[in-house]
Formats: structure tokens, sequence, C-alpha cells
């Protein structure tokens, strides 16, 4: 049996046995999420959870005084970042911040590869939030938040982690990084569905985990995936179906031409939320 196939015959009878190791959600990152479900949580309370882990502080702070939130008196303390950002955009913000925790490893050559995935996954994010701030613009529906927009791109590839995590036993893999596509492109989405399904996110989120590059999966209504999907095709993936995402998006009235995607304005939008994740 030839690597590729030895590894996708592990991960699959592993997916189907639900014996595969799946990633958790870093410690801060549950704690946030809890205290922002607490009925009684206010923001002096969410101010003090965020403070028990200084780098998520900083970076709060950081996205308080981002472009992002459109504002230009700076704030400098972790109570002032969350007065201004607000309890309901907190849970899904301080999800996407600590998520780049996921993506480490004491294994040089996994290391090299969950870099290259985080990078990928962050600019899906940033074409993401630019092409629905774009939407938001000419449409004026403002239904549509950035931030469950970000944690959604984050997560869309989120299955990839346990399938480099499996191939760490097979080093041939990794000579061969077409064997490592295949496997990928085979078995994430279905990974990803289970990741999203243990960290008890909502459905939405175990959708475009589990579907984003199924475009056989539409709903009815447009919806967060649809602009996931344009982040990645902007983001050079789906490549040999880009216009069919382009196209799906224009009928669906998501943008109106793909020149929406190429003005100065957009540049920027994407670059602000590029910022975010520096």
């Amino acid at each position: 049996m030839s690597t590729q196939n030895a590894l996708l015959t592990i991960l699959f009878e592993k997916v189907k046995n639900d014996t595969l190791v799946l990633p958790t959600l870093p410690a801060i990152a549950l704690e946030v999420r809890k205290a922002a479900d607490d009925p009684e949580i206010n923001l002096n309370k969410m101010a003090d959870v965020i403070a028990k882990d200084p780098s998520l502080s900083a970076r709060m702070i950081k996205i308080a005084n981002s472009a992002y939130l459109g504002r230009t008196v700076k704030v400098e303390s972790v109570s002032q970042a969350v007065t201004r950002i607000g309890l309901r955009q907190i849970k899904h913000i301080a999800t996407a911040l600590a998520m780049e925790q996921l993506f480490v490893s004491k294994n040089d050559i996994i290391a090299k590869y969950l870099s290259q995935e985080w990078e990928k996954t962050v600019a899906v994010v940033a074409n993401s939030m630019a092409v629905l701030q774009t939407y938001a613009a000419r449409t004026k529906n403002k239904e549509k938040s950035l931030d469950a927009l970000a944690l959604s791109a984050l997560v869309h590839s989120i299955g990839v982690l346990p399938i480099l995590t499996e191939a760490e036993r097979h080093n041939d893999v990794f000579a061969n990084p077409s064997f490592l596509e295949e496997a990928i492109k085979q078995t994430s989405g279905v990974i990803g569905g289970k990741i999203m399904e243990k960290w008890e996110f909502g459905p939405n989120f175990v959708a475009i985990s589990k579907s984003w590059s199924d475009l056989s999966v539409v709903s009815d209504n447009i919806d967060y995936m649809d602009f996931v999907r344009i982040g990645a095709v902007l983001s050079g993936k789906m490549a040999q179906q880009k216009d069919a995402v382009i196209n799906a998006a224009i009928e669906r009235g998501v943008i109106e031409s793909p020149s929406e995607l190429s003005t100065d304005e957009f540049s920027d939008m994407y670059n602000s939320a590029l910022a975010i994740f520096a």
C-alpha cells in the first residue's frame, strides 16, 4: 500500500471509529466563551477574564484601536478595549485571536506546514471581511457581523490540523506534498465538521468547516459561507473553481462584479483586516 493510501486509510478509519485526536480550543478562548454565555457577565468581569492572558489582552487593545472598528481615539487598557468592542462581539473576536495558538508544533516540518496554513487562513479571513464590507456598503445590509465572519473564515480549514498531526507518523508524506494535499482534500471537511461539533460551535460553523469547498452545498439565502468561498478564491485557494465561485457570487448578489474586488478601497479594507492578526 502506498504512503498516500496508508495515510488516507488511517484517517478514514479513525474518523469512522471516532478515534482521531481532535484539537481543543486554547484555554483562554474557552474561558472567554464560557464567560460570554453567562447571563450575568458584565464588561468589567469580561475584562478581568481577558486580562489573565497578556497576549490576548494586547491583541484586544490592538483590535479596539484598529481601523476594523473605525475609531480614532486610542484605548490603553483591557477594560477600555472590552467596552469599545462590546460583549456581543467579544466571544467571536477572542476566539479568533486565540486560534493562532493551535497552529504551532515542536516538529520543524509540521511547524512549517502549520505556519503556511495559518498565513493562508488569515488571507482568507482578510479577503472575506473585505468582501462583506463591500457588500454591506453597496446593499446597506448590516445583518452579517464582521466578527462572526472572521471566526467562520478562521475555522474553515481547521480540519487540516489533525491530518498534519497524523501525517507526522508518515515522514514520506512530506517528501511528496501531493500526498498531503490529497489527504487534506479528501478528509479535512468531515474532520473540520467534527471539530466544530466537539467545540460546540453553532451549525453555521459546522457547515462551513465541513462544506466550504463543496459548491453543491448552497443555502437559500446569502450566508457566511458565500463570503468565505470568495475569500478563499481571492487568497489562491479553489483555483479550479474560481470562475464558478465568482459567478455564483454575482448571481446571488454577494458581489455586483469582479471589479469590486480590485479597487483601492477593497485593498485598504483587506490590509486593515490583515493587520488585526499581524
